[in-house]
């Protein structure tokens, strides 16, 4: 029996892994911003799950969370770090006020509760770190850049993380899906209030997918959860994990173009040393 933390469990991928974990009889520290809404999970599992509030953007929070992992169930295995919202708009349109809140949730984040986990994963063999990415942290796309930024900055620590801690042990997923079915396209995104015309056929287009695509998603979340509690379960969890065929051809088209791009410049971009070494 493992003991989680999972962070944004009040929609989404978050609360269908809180569920999950639950179900099969694991511990679990659910958070959300308001308790409320893990009082029914809270109510059905009165025994192995414990609910508090968590708004990951306020500095030194998630210590509390962790405390009371350690309190009610003696320690921490595995921490999910899921709690973040997405962002639409071209890079011009957006306002400090608007894409500033983003970096603060999907970035800062996730390293204010990582960093306050961290010293009790330590104390637990085979721990587990597990942080929610995206198809937009593989490759950038446009209307999507403020996103994809704040995802490129979770695959970068993420990578960084895993290698700082693989001498001791733990290990790090960094789970990338493609479109599920949950509320991401509804509540759990906002667009740049300014539309500016000269981007119509451009950043435009991913206002028009959440528009058409809100809860038409062909992703199930349950078999997204079922891939991910697979992966970090196994013994050599991979450190990468596109979850869907939508992420899986994201990955495919980056990795084809940046090998591309390196293959057609190599001889000229390889060639950058001092001519004579000392």
């Amino acid at each position: 029996m493992k003991t989680w933390l999972i962070t944004g469990c009040s929609s989404g991928l978050g609360k269908q892994l809180a569920e999950a974990v639950a179900g099969r009889g694991d511990r679990l520290v659910a958070t959300a911003r308001s308790v409320d809404a893990l009082r029914a999970l809270c109510g059905r599992y009165p025994d192995t799950v414990r609910g508090i509030a968590l708004d990951v953007t306020q500095p030194g929070a998630a210590a509390e969370a962790v405390a009371l992992a350690e309190s009610a169930f003696g320690g921490l295995d595995i921490l999910v770090n899921n709690a973040g919202f997405g962002f639409i708009g071209a890079i011009e349109e957006g306002e400090p006020g608007e894409y500033r809140p983003v970096f603060e949730a999907n970035v800062f984040g996730l390293i204010e509760t990582t960093r306050a986990a961290l010293p009790a994963l330590r104390r637990r063999e085979g721990a587990r770190i597990v942080n929610l990415s995206s198809g937009a942290g593989i490759a950038g796309s446009a209307g999507n850049g403020i996103y994809n930024a704040t995802k490129f900055a979770v695959e970068g620590l993420s990578e960084a993380l895993a290698e700082e801690l693989r001498p001791l042990g733990l290990k790090v997923i960094i789970v990338e899906p493609g479109p599920f079915r949950t509320e991401f396209l509804g509540r759990s995104i906002v667009a740049a209030a300014r539309e500016i015309a000269a981007y119509a056929d451009t950043a435009h287009a991913r206002r028009r997918y959440r528009q058409t695509n809100n809860g038409r998603q062909a992703g199930d979340p349950a078999k997204a959860v079922a891939v991910m509690l697979q992966a970090i379960d196994t013994e050599h969890p991979p450190l990468h994990l596109p979850l869907g065929p939508v992420a899986h051809a994201i990955a495919d088209r980056k990795l084809e173009r940046f090998r591309a791009d390196i293959a057609a410049w190599r001889d000229i971009s390889i060639a950058t040393d001092f001519d004579t070494r000392s």
